[in-house]
């Protein structure tokens, strides 16, 4: 269900709270906290030449916005400021590429959807799940992406896949898949199962063929899969998910439209994943922590 991750969307919009959009006060220009000064003139220079001086919304404070609740494994137990879950982790991440120590990070919350919607905000950056689409960047920035989604077997405990470990254990399963997503292309080219998928037009009717036990499993991407394991299913199991993300939506970090910190937050992103952290934080909390293992 690669297409765009729909029914994680529909469920950030129907279980986030509403929030009301305060008036941006965006356009300072200030060294986040954590840079020294003192009345010696030349540590003071050093202090100064070495903090940041980046236009936030709230001056020497970087205000990030996440979903209301957020939920594991991208936020854990719904407490961004822990750092602990997928995005969190990110966040902070970014956060001190940027210049800015963890005290200086403030969280605040909003909708999936008004995040997206053109106009001011309150907050400089928004993670919850955003794929990059030409079509969002209509209405905001996006940084360069921070993760690609992986395609995922989902299933439950009392199904004969439950107990599926790797590809091979996989070739005997009846699947369901949505038709023309990657999921489909990735069962066929990972899997190739004896049994003919069923491939169903609609992500909604996929799962119902899991509930109703007409197939063992479904292949999803995993932000969706998430969503199912923890809202739409009693009793799901995340087989596990395949190594081979292309054909991925990749997400990034909203920004509003125009915004100076695009090119920064886009830079530190890049960072992030050239010195490896974006591959040791989905490791640590898309994988280990979710007991989401790679399928081999």
């Amino acid at each position: 269900m690669a297409r765009r991750h729909q029914l994680t969307v529909l469920a950030a919009a129907a279980l986030t709270t509403t929030f009301a959009l305060a008036a941006c006060g965006g356009g300072q220009t200030t060294p986040a906290s954590g840079a020294q000064s003192d009345d010696t003139s030349g540590a003071q220079s050093q202090a100064q030449s070495s903090a940041p001086t980046l236009e936030t919304v709230t001056p020497g404070k970087l205000t990030i916005a996440t979903g209301d609740p957020a939920y594991s494994p991208w936020v854990e137990d719904n407490k961004p400021e822990s750092g602990k879950g997928f995005e969190a982790a990110i966040a902070y991440a970014v956060a001190e590429e940027l210049g800015f120590a963890k005290e200086d990070v403030v969280w605040t919350r909003t909708t999936f959807d008004a995040a997206i919607a053109p106009g001011a905000k309150d907050w400089d950056f928004n993670l919850q799940q955003y794929s990059i689409t030409d079509e969002r960047k209509k209405a905001v920035d996006f940084s360069s992406p921070y993760y690609t989604t992986a395609q995922v077997v989902l299933t439950t405990e009392d199904s004969p896949a439950a107990k599926a470990t790797s590809l091979a254990d996989l070739k005997d399963v009846l699947f369901g898949v949505q038709v023309g997503t990657t999921s489909q292309k990735v069962l066929k080219e990972l899997v190739a199962p004896t049994k003919e998928p069923q491939v169903i037009n609609n992500s909604v009717d996929v799962v119902a063929k899991l509930k109703a036990k007409q197939v063992d499993a479904i292949v999803v991407d995993l932000p969706t899969a998430f969503y199912l394991a923890g809202a739409e299913l009693d009793n799901a199991k995340l087989v596990g998910q395949f190594a081979d993300t292309s054909g991925g939506d990749e997400l990034g970090l909203v920004l509003p439209k125009g915004s100076a910190l695009t090119p920064a937050v886009t830079q530190a992103v890049d960072s992030l994943r050239e010195k490896g952290t974006l591959d040791e934080l989905a490791k640590k909390w898309l994988s280990d922590a979710a007991s989401v293992p790679v399928l081999k």
